[in-house]
């Protein structure tokens, strides 16, 4: 029984660590905006005709 509460307590202390390091990649790290432009071929804006 020791063993799997010693499995039990690794598996919740890597949660944690995962769990921390998404909640600092949240507070820390800013996105940047930045315009996006893709071209669009005018054959596929036309409808296809029967």
């Amino acid at each position: 029984m020791p063993t799997l509460f010693r499995f039990l307590f690794f598996i919740v202390v890597i949660a944690g660590l995962i769990f921390a390091g998404m909640v600092a990649l949240v507070t820390f790290v800013e996105p940047v905006q930045r315009e996006m432009v893709e071209l669009v071929p005018p054959a596929k804006l036309q409808p296809k005709t029967p």
